[in-house]
């Protein structure tokens, strides 16, 4: 792979058992053809997240409503960057 996380189709079609290895390590690869994502494959644990952030699109909450997980998810990404 030129860039560990991006591969063409081709490759991709190609040399999908290792591919399968390399996202678990990179979590998400994204599929090119001409030079355009058409795609992308998620690791198992990216795939949790998307369809986590699926789920929660379009739910409105009030912050006294907030599930404890989802604070714990903000206080955590404050500590990150420093706040």
């Amino acid at each position: 792979m030129a860039d560990a996380t991006t591969i063409s189709a081709t490759e991709f079609a190609r040399g999908f058992a290792r591919i399968q290895e390399d996202v678990r390590e990179y979590g998400v690869i994204k599929v090119t053809s001409h030079n355009r994502v058409v795609g992308g494959f998620l690791s198992p644990k990216e795939m949790e997240n998307y369809e986590r952030l699926k789920r929660r699109e379009r739910e409105i909450l009030k912050a006294g409503q907030l599930p404890d997980d989802l604070v714990a998810e903000l206080e955590a990404s404050r500590d990150l960057h420093g706040e």
